[in-house]
């Protein structure tokens, strides 16, 4: 042997022992993309007890090189930015190991639980209960099963990135459909998802559907594939014609932003509940909604409105995707400062597409517009916070559960009509210069959403000084409507498309929108709003109106009439009972601040062909 030594100055020494360090946290890295290529994880769904609610759920881990694990229920859901504790509704839970044995359960919280002495395999079994079936929670019923992902399943925190598979086994005898966004497999009821990401992000509706198909041309000419799946009692001929009305939403949804997104697995679904079985919801997913309508299905154009909206979403939310929301964590709430674009803007454009595609008369749509305005301009909330501060409230208002009151009709404005109306505003506004609002979603879209790229609130106004070609009109509009709460002129706005914005019962008395109890007097039944006069003469939730100006009131139609006697401006004594104790204060009568937007025609104005232009531009079809 012959032995040779070597010297190294201190500098080569260093260089050699970063290239080894390299070298092995690529060995490293390769180990761990081995074990995960080697995890994966099987949920077994059988439905024992259906008749009672109820599931069995068996979730099965391969290959973990851990010696303990947690498996655990969600507490919040996709599109969902509250908390919701699924937990609450599983029990008997037991775990196995690969020969069958008993394996202990520690449960280290309300909805975690811990398996400890693991060798590669364990499965984890228990019972769901779900008699909820809306977009975020979960029902089972001998009639159908309605599966938000989060509410049902149980999930291991370690292994977030293994691939899952489930199975359903269904009771028999059935002929019931399975429709979901997750991969078919070849085998009857049995799907996968890439991870536990896409896994929760894909809802599944089991039951007696009828399921309609329709195709349309993307950008590229390639037809884009869709289906609704639809669980409702009508005829086949209703569904067809329901499922062509929402085919013209989707034509009119691509013109917005030039093209389809590029669907995982090729096609879009529809999950739809229309039956008074359900609960009323809405829930936006990649590749999927799942809609929940406790009505009659009729297939009327009333249906429409959170189609258009959740479809939407497949571009803004599920691609356009927030920073703060991305990924998902579903341990807790999500709390998110682009609300009121990700939300608010999808509802502008769910309504206005329906004027687009005709389902809205003018009229109609002068009501939708006559709702921003007033949310915009006459609300306490939108007057005291801003939309991005309005967003940062979801994790307590966005169907989170609390039985104390709060203040809200007086600190907060709800994000999804707060940022229609900045939606609203600023297309108008952009009209004004020559531009328009589908334009700038498109740059959006073609900045973060097709690319997938994260935003942030900042990046947004990026892209309005890039399309628009003015940096000082993009930060003065996010200073003052976005970060602030200013208020929009809509008047000359409005007039560009023969639109009139006026007062909807000018020089008429008010003391304030509240809500009324009826019976010896008037039970105010919500909040009074901070600048109504039922306010500043100390009145509040749960007192009880006496007299009005000496008059004695038990209902509103006795209130009325005391109010058409008089005119803004005018003192008026009340009298009321707070907590048994009979007070008096004075009420300064104002006139109601509620706006309304009629068109030209219908006030008596002529309609010029410049806004017979604009309005074309702004309300009529994309589709060619």
């Amino acid at each position: 042997m012959l032995e040779i030594t070597l010297k190294f100055s201190t500098a080569q020494t260093q260089k050699m022992n970063q290239v080894m360090k390299k070298l092995l946290g690529l060995v490293a890295a390769q180990l761990v993309c081995c074990y995960v290529s080697g995890q994966k994880i099987h949920y077994d769904v059988s439905f024992p007890n259906i008749v009672h609610h109820e599931a069995r759920i068996a979730v099965s881990v391969f290959d973990a090189p851990q010696k303990e694990l947690f498996f655990r229920m969600s507490r919040s859901s996709p599109g969902r930015y509250a908390t919701h504790e699924y937990g609450k509704n599983i029990y008997d839970v037991v775990a196995f190991d690969k020969s069958g044995k008993s394996m202990a359960v520690q449960r280290v919280d309300g909805d975690v639980y811990k398996i400890a002495g693991i060798n590669g395999f364990v499965k984890v079994e228990y019972t769901l209960y779900a008699n909820h079936a809306d977009g975020t929670y979960a029902g089972i019923d001998a009639s159908s099963v309605h599966l938000n992902m989060p509410a049902a399943f149980m999930w291991v925190k370690e292994l977030e990135k293994a691939p899952i598979t489930v199975a359903f086994k269904l009771p028999k005898p059935n002929s019931w459909t399975t429709a979901t966004q997750l991969k078919t497999t070849g085998e009857a009821n049995v799907f996968t998802a890439p991870d536990l990401q896409y896994f929760m992000d894909s809802p599944t509706k089991i039951g007696k559907l009828t399921v309609k198909e329709w195709s349309v041309p993307n950008a590229d000419n390639k037809p884009s594939q869709f289906s609704l799946a639809l669980e409702a009692n009508g005829s086949d001929s209703l569904a067809t014609a329901f499922a062509g009305k929402i085919k013209r939403i989707t034509e009119e949804a691509r013109m917005v932003f030039g093209e389809f997104p590029v669907f995982d697995n090729g096609s879009y679904t529809f999950l739809a509940s229309i039956n008074p079985y359900v609960k009323g919801d809405g829930m936006e997913h990649r590749n999927s909604t799942m809609i929940a309508l406790p009505v009659a299905f009729d297939g009327s154009d009333n249906l429409l409105g959170v189609f258009s909206h959740e479809f939407f979403h497949t571009w803004n939310v599920e691609r356009i995707r927030p920073k703060t929301l991305e990924p998902f964590n579903f341990e807790k709430s999500n709390m998110s400062f682009e609300l009121w674009f990700a939300e608010g803007f999808t509802q502008y454009y769910g309504e206005l597409l329906l004027e687009r595609a005709g389902f809205h008369s003018l009229e109609e749509y002068c009501q939708t517009l006559t709702f921003l305005v007033n949310t915009k301009e006459n609300t306490a909330g939108a007057k005291r916070i801003s939309p991005v501060q309005a967003s940062c409230q979801a994790v307590f208002v966005d169907a989170g559960v609390a039985v104390d009151k709060t203040n809200y009709p007086n600190t907060y404005t709800s994000y999804y009509p707060y940022g229609a109306s900045v939606a609203l505003a600023l297309d108008l506004d952009l009209r004004a210069k020559g531009l328009n609002l589908d334009d700038f979603m498109k740059a959006v879209w073609q900045k973060h959403g097709k690319p997938e790229v994260p935003y942030q609130v900042a990046d947004l106004q990026n892209v309005l000084a890039d399309y628009s070609k003015d940096k000082s009109f993009a930060k003065l509009y996010f200073d003052k409507y976005i970060h602030g709460h200013e208020s929009f002129n809509y008047t000359p706005l409005f007039a560009k498309a023969g639109l009139v914005l006026k007062k909807q019962s000018e020089g008429q008395a008010w003391i304030g929108d509240v809500r009324y109890n009826e019976g010896t007097g008037l039970t105010i039944s919500s909040n009074t709003i901070i600048g109504s006069p039922l306010y500043g003469a100390g009145l509040d939730i749960d007192d009880e109106i006496i007299k009005i100006d000496g008059q004695a009131v038990g209902n509103t139609g006795g209130l009325n009439t005391i109010l058409k006697a008089h005119k803004p401006g005018d003192h008026i004594t009340v009298d009321y009972k707070h907590r048994g104790e009979v007070k008096s204060g004075m009420l300064e009568l104002k006139e109601n601040p509620r706006m309304v937007v009629v068109t030209y025609e219908n006030d008596g104005r002529s309609v010029t062909p410049e806004m017979q232009t604009f309005r074309k531009a702004w309300l009529s079809s994309k589709v060619k």
